[in-house]
């Protein structure tokens, strides 16, 4: 007989309820925001410009994460009150 030094513990869905991420759907809805598009546009530019170029030492890290910062501010605000 093994012995068990510990127990893994598991977390079972019911199957009727599909789970559903609710950041997923909240970035979704932030997105639409006319500041939080407007620094996904600024963004997409860069990258845009960026890829055209063959020799070039520019990224985007910096409007990358002004989006990103931005969008997870806005859905901070409802995430965990969404959660069960």
């Amino acid at each position: 007989m093994p012995l068990n030094w510990f127990s893994v513990p598991t977390v079972k869905a019911d199957d009727e309820d599909e789970l559903v991420d609710p950041q997923a759907a909240l970035r979704e809805k932030c997105h639409g925001k006319a500041h939080i598009e407007s620094l996904y546009n600024k963004y997409q530019e860069c990258n845009d410009r960026v890829n055209g170029r063959s020799k070039t030492t520019e990224t985007c890290v910096e409007e990358l994460f002004d989006y990103v910062a931005e969008l997870d501010h806005c859905v901070a605000h409802n995430l965990f009150s969404n959660l069960k």
